[in-house]
């Protein structure tokens, strides 16, 4: 075994006679223990909010969703049909018109998203779950089901068929006029359901059949806003990608359900980013309490280090000692506190233990990535600080 690497374990494991010594260095290795675990369990929190927001908003965003590079919409052929439906992983797909309207209810109005979709979107997405009160739209037919903010602001309820909704389309070419008569294409439309999935999408959006909405856009039969694909199980995205890419020959932006909400998952990240860097300045802290106690224990053996320097040892060999006692100090701190950080997460997965809501617990999830990134952070500022610390040593305080 290294002689270095011998007495620094002899060291650490072993109780100084000055006790001061012992309780500053239970002060540094419990500051590193407490400053791992709580980087790992703020990074494990944070992976469980972005898990469950990616998963929340798989009720209503695909796993892809096919946008036009230019313009508004785009010609389906059936040839690009065919070759769609070649695809192996492709587990299903939803033909959609989407477009701004103008929804009209009594004397009211409010602007808003019109998503005419197909029979195959509940294949898609699971946007019919979501639903809080009424039912999901009938084929062929004029109803539509809205926002639950959009029903509040304008005052509607379900399956009022005396007085039904207006919908208005500007025409193409036509312009901007307060009167709706001549400028703008309209349908009446009977709500037949309300869902309740966020502020943003409660107060925008209305589903209608596709049919509905190619009437009201004056579209082509094979004209589309766009196409959401579901993916089948263990499919490889990126190879999908470019089949997708070969059919429509690259005139159609492919987004996945994270690019879908990028705003959110930006913020996320640089949350994320943030709160790593200020645990980080915590750790960086705590390791000034591992360098002064290897400082101090090396004033405390100077006793001993003139006695291995007089026996032949190298003043080198004497920093490894302090190196390889910080060095490990640091690692058997840094894997208590991960161990402990796993138990915190495991035992939050299992039983619940902090709520966000009398129904909804704190959103953890075990990540090994985060393991890997906590461990290399403590190693990696612990050998530093231990180097440092080392450095203290020089032949005139051996042999004073």
């Amino acid at each position: 075994m290294n002689f270095s690497l011998y007495i620094a374990k002899r060291y650490l494991f072993s109780k100084s006679g000055n006790n001061a010594i012992n309780i500053m260095t239970g002060i540094a290795s419990g500051g590193v223990i407490i400053a791992s675990a709580a980087l790992f369990i703020v990074l494990s929190v944070f992976a469980g909010l972005k898990g469950f927001s990616l998963q929340f908003s798989s009720f209503v965003d695909p796993d892809l969703k096919l946008t036009p590079i230019e313009g508004k919409s785009f010609l389906l052929s059936e040839d690009e049909i065919s070759k769609l439906n070649a695809i192996d992983g492709i587990a299903s797909y939803s033909k959609i018109i989407e477009e701004r309207i103008i929804i009209r209810s009594d004397n009211k109005n409010l602007p808003a998203i019109l998503k005419g979709v197909d029979s195959s979107y509940l294949k898609v997405t699971n946007v019919d779950s979501m639903i809080s009160r009424g039912n999901w739209i009938s084929p062929e037919s004029n109803d539509v089901v809205s926002g639950a903010g959009i029903s509040y602001n304008l005052s509607f309820g379900l399956f009022n068929y005396v007085k039904p909704l207006s919908i208005y389309v500007p025409k193409p070419g036509k312009g901007q006029s307060n009167s709706p008569k001549g400028y703008y294409n309209a349908a009446y439309v009977n709500n037949v359901g309300l869902f309740s999935i966020n502020e943003e999408l409660n107060n925008e959006y209305v589903f209608a059949n596709i049919s509905l909405a190619r009437n009201l856009l004056n579209y082509k039969d094979n004209q589309l806003s766009s196409i959401e694909l579901k993916l089948g199980p263990n499919v490889d995205e990126d190879s999908v990608r470019v089949e997708l890419n070969e059919v429509f020959n690259n005139r159609i932006t492919i987004k996945n359900r994270e690019q879908l909400n990028d705003a959110l998952f930006k913020m996320l990240n640089t949350e994320n980013l943030v709160i790593y860097l200020i645990f980080t300045l915590v750790i960086i802290i705590a390791l000034f309490n591992v360098i002064g106690a290897i400082i101090m224990m090396i004033l405390d053996k100077k006793k001993s280090l003139n006695t291995l320097f007089n026996l032949g040892t190298e003043p080198k060999a004497i920093k490894s000692i302090f190196f390889w006692q910080g060095s490990l100090m640091t690692i058997v701190s840094g894997l208590t506190g991960v161990t402990i950080g796993l138990i915190v997460v495991f035992l939050q997965q299992s039983f619940d233990l902090i709520m966000l809501t009398p129904d909804l617990a704190y959103p953890v999830r075990l990540n090994f990535i985060n393991v890997l990134i906590v461990l290399a952070t403590i190693f990696a500022l612990g050998i530093i600080a231990s180097r440092i610390a080392s450095q203290r040593i020089t032949r005139q305080l051996i042999q004073s």
